[in-house]
């Protein structure tokens, strides 16, 4: 399958302006559907997230993809993406991010719903303190101290709460570390993890998701810590 990614890539650059012009009328009618929620991953597939704000964006994004894929334009977290949906290999669906980024230019990332563990290993960020106005905040359980640090280069798993105090506690208890809070596209999540190994964040996203939890792989850049443990 992965061949058949490189052969249709290698070949981008020969599409006529013709079958351009007939994708387009594809993608032009899902303008209107932006505003729509992005459903969640289905068993043991992975979706690919593409941020697509504008309308050339968004064509830009679904002219990358052969013509009979399963692509939306929907909103997720304060996002407007294009949800690529289908995906059953790991391999494929980091490579799709790979080229949408290297070559056509946009920010995407994956998000998981699947069946594995969660390695022992998994690197968990734990900052140092940092000189902040102390301040009262509203974590999902209990309080803590107002302390936002800004993550680096790499990858963040996060949780969507959904309001829900208690799945703090729950998420807590399936993965047997500490749970944090961090802000994301202006929204509170869950923050389990922020490493540099996609692998290890991919296999915390796989054991959340197979728990019932929606999980987020996201670029860590655009996370703020506000505590690394919700007590």
């Amino acid at each position: 399958m992965r061949s058949i990614l490189y052969k249709y890539i290698l070949y981008q650059p020969l599409f006529s302006a013709s079958l351009i012009a007939v994708l387009g009328l594809t993608i032009l009618p899902n303008y209107v559907k932006a505003q729509r929620i992005c459903e969640p991953p289905k068993s043991d597939e992975y979706l690919l997230l593409i941020v697509t704000k504008t309308p050339e964006q968004q064509e830009r994004a679904k002219r990358s993809f052969p013509g009979n894929t399963n692509n939306t334009v929907c909103r997720y977290i304060n996002d407007t993406v294009t949800r690529v949906g289908g995906f059953r290999d790991s391999e494929i669906a980091s490579d799709w991010v790979k080229y949408i980024q290297d070559i056509v230019g946009l920010t995407a990332y994956v998000v998981r719903s699947p069946l594995a563990g969660l390695p022992q290993n998994l690197p968990v960020y734990d900052p140092q303190p940092a000189t902040y106005p102390q301040a009262a905040a509203a974590p999902p359980k209990d309080s803590f101290a107002f302390n936002p640090q800004p993550l680096g280069p790499g990858y963040a798993v996060l949780v969507d709460y959904f309001n829900q105090p208690e799945l703090a506690a729950q998420v807590k208890q399936v993965l047997g570390t500490q749970v944090g809070l961090a802000s994301y596209g202006q929204r509170p999540f869950l923050f389990i993890a922020y490493t540099t190994d996609q692998n290890a964040a991919t296999a915390a996203v796989k054991t959340l998701s197979d728990r019932g939890f929606w999980p987020m792989l996201v670029d860590s850049r655009r996370v703020t810590l506000i505590t690394p443990a919700v007590r």
